[in-house]
């Protein structure tokens, strides 16, 4: 009676997390939403533009003011001039702009090429739009990947690459050269890159993030992802948008109006707003993030996990190998939930919720050995975390004597 795609995937394994983080009274470091408020301008530009009664339906692929200001905000910081009339939808958040892409372009029987570990979702997405993923690792500690490896994943089945970049959950971001050598694999099978790059102004040491529609013979393949959760803290609000070339908007159009119609009328004029902020809005943003992300990286290693640094985003990821964590159990078929018994121990016992590794991988035993914190929180959240990972050897220790 139910769908066999349904059958395919399970609940996200994030939103999982924060539900036993509230239940269990833990730190939540697991979900990547900001527990600070938003920008006092970007809230101001809501209410007023409900005090407007901007209330109705937006135009089903989006306001005008806030196609005009991605526009204008795109051509600024990646040099391409797109056109708001053809080459511009707004959805309810990225996800759902990634999942009206990949349904616009993708029939069953194609093939997806996906960097692991990815985020969780572009999983399910893959069965949802009918396609078969083929997974291509990113290797610690730089998170770099085989070229050989990733052009076997390509071939005449293959429709599109899913790019991450700064990518969650490793904090990668992607070099020109990455991006080259990607780009000439599109090019030769004729393929679309999906790149998902909502993270575009979280950045450190000095990286760069670069659209991939920038690199040559790209511009006419590339569809770029990204919405205004991550940069203005509003992960609520659910607006986000796919930029691609005319014919291939004309597609996402048709297959997002009829999943959601319109994302939310009064936030898509706040949105306008938000993407004229200063450029010093932008700087400061990676600056705190800076600091967030060292306070997290001296908490984690003082608790005694191995962690790989991110040029990006708001993650990082470790591996937790050190700690000799099996859940009690003896077979190796208990062994290789690794990461799931520690993610539930921790969260329980210790009082900090993080994500399992294997969430982020095709096969899970990939990702046993591995969890994902974040950083997105304030002070306070991160010095609670820091008092409780403190206690962690003496919970190992108590644990293994009971176990």
């Amino acid at each position: 009676m139910l769908s066999a795609k349904a059958e395919q995937f399970t609940e996200s394994v994030i939103r999982e997390m924060t539900r036993l983080a509230l239940e269990h009274q833990a730190v939540n470091l697991s979900q990547g939403f900001p527990d600070f408020a938003a920008p006092a301008e970007i809230k101001e530009a809501a209410r007023q533009a409900i005090a407007d009664d901007i209330n109705q339906y937006a135009i089903t692929w989006g306001a005008k003011a806030l196609r005009d200001a991605i526009v204008e905000k795109f051509e600024r910081t990646q040099g391409i001039r797109l056109d708001p009339e053809r080459e511009i939808t707004i959805c309810c958040g990225s996800t759902e702009a990634m999942m009206s892409s990949m349904m616009a372009v993708i029939n069953p029987g194609d093939e997806i090429v996906v960097f692991e570990p990815y985020y969780e979702n572009y999983g399910p997405d893959a069965i949802l739009s009918g396609a078969t993923p083929r997974f291509v690792k990113l290797r610690p500690p730089d998170w770099s990947y085989d070229e050989r490896e990733l052009a076997a994943a390509f071939g005449p089945r293959t429709k599109a690459i899913i790019l991450n970049t700064p990518n969650n959950p490793t904090g990668k971001v992607f070099t020109r050269a990455e991006l080259e050598f990607i780009s000439s694999l599109c090019v030769r099978w004729n393929a679309f890159c999906i790149t998902d790059e909502i993270y575009e102004h979280i950045l450190y040491d000095g990286a760069e993030h670069m659209s991939m529609a920038q690199i040559d013979g790209m511009r006419d393949r590339t569809i770029v992802i990204n919405g205004m959760s991550k940069t203005y803290s509003v992960t609520g609000w659910r607006v986000g948008w796919a930029l691609a070339p005319a014919k291939a908007t004309a597609a996402i159009r048709k297959v997002h109006d009829f999943l959601t119609v319109g994302a939310a009328a009064p936030l898509q004029q706040a949105g306008a707003i938000a993407l004229k902020s200063p450029e010093a809005y932008y700087q400061n943003l990676a600056k705190s993030y800076h600091e967030k992300r060292e306070r997290l990286l001296k908490i984690l290693t003082g608790a005694g996990f191995t962690v790989f640094k991110p040029r990006g985003a708001y993650y990082i990821m470790t591996d937790i190998s050190a700690f000799d964590f099996t859940g009690g159990g003896r077979s190796n078929s208990e062994k290789t939930t690794n990461d799931v018994a520690f993610a539930k121990f921790l969260v329980e016992k210790v009082g900090v919720a993080v994500v399992p590794g294997s969430s982020f991988y095709g096969n899970p035993v990939d990702g046993s050995s591995q969890v994902r914190f974040t950083f997105c929180k304030k002070e306070s959240t991160l010095a609670a975390a820091e008092e409780r990972l403190a206690r962690l050897p003496q919970h190992l220790a108590d644990f293994r004597a009971h176990a």
